[in-house]
């Protein structure tokens, strides 16, 4: 899968871009939203009514300083398109929190269907660049959300956008930590040549190579369909350390 030099990522740091997010107020979006901002990016991010104020009784709602809140619904791209200009870059991070089998029918009502109004809107918008997070696969689990992400891959490639699709398997951070106790099993199963390939695919990666993986992809925007599998998320993570 294609990675990202260091001598790319600083030269990009030189060009701040405007980018629209979905999902900017949720565990990534959060995050790298503060990230980009950081960095002198102009970021716009689709909020719902009620997650427009930044209340101190709702903070799980509060976008972070420095971007401009876009309301409308993300199941609707005809609720925010207008708003997507003068972007050039989209990163989509809609998705249902805490994925589990028994959510298959959000993932095709929610994923999916959010991540068809994302296209649409940013199509419309004439972005240059589209960001998706989705998940590694195959996998021996999962299999409807896999199934999803993977029909949402097809809707971004069918577009012809130029995008970047970002495939993690288990992403670590606050909340999400019980599966640093597979680390030592991940590292036995690398060491065997019938399970390395599954191994690396289905690695853990930490909420911070995930926003740096983020970041670098806004910053060198792909020609054509870039994936970034495991390996290549946390080789990108490393050009920001």
């Amino acid at each position: 899968m294609s990675s990202m030099s260091s001598d790319t990522a600083k030269s990009s740091e030189l060009r701040t871009r405007p980018v629209f997010i979905t999902g900017g107020t949720g565990y990534m979006g959060q995050r790298l939203i503060t990230a980009l901002t950081a960095r002198g990016h102009q970021v716009r991010a689709l909020v719902r009514r009620s997650s427009e104020q930044r209340s101190e009784q709702c903070p799980e709602h509060r976008l972070p300083p420095g971007c401009t809140p876009v309301v409308g619904n993300a199941l609707d791209a005809a609720t925010y398109s207008a708003s997507v200009r003068p972007c050039d870059t989209f990163v989509h991070l809609v998705g249902v929190s805490h994925p589990s089998p028994a959510k298959a029918e959000q993932f095709r009502t929610i994923d999916q269907v959010s991540l068809e109004a994302a296209v649409a809107a940013a199509t419309e918008a004439r972005v240059s660049h589209f960001v998706y997070v989705s998940v590694a696969q195959p996998a021996p689990v999962m299999r409807v959300y896999q199934e999803v992400r993977a029909a949402c891959e097809l809707t971004i490639r069918a577009s012809g956008m130029n995008a970047t699709i970002l495939r993690p398997w288990y992403v670590l951070g606050p909340g999400h930590r019980w599966p640093y106790a597979l680390i030592p099993f991940y590292w036995i199963m690398e060491q065997v040549p019938k399970f390395r390939e599954g191994a690396r695919r289905l690695g853990l990666v930490t909420l911070q190579q995930m926003i740096q993986a983020l970041q670098a992809a806004v910053e060198n925007p792909a020609t054509g369909v870039q994936v970034l599998d495991v390996p290549a998320i946390r080789a990108a993570a490393e050009i920001y350390l």
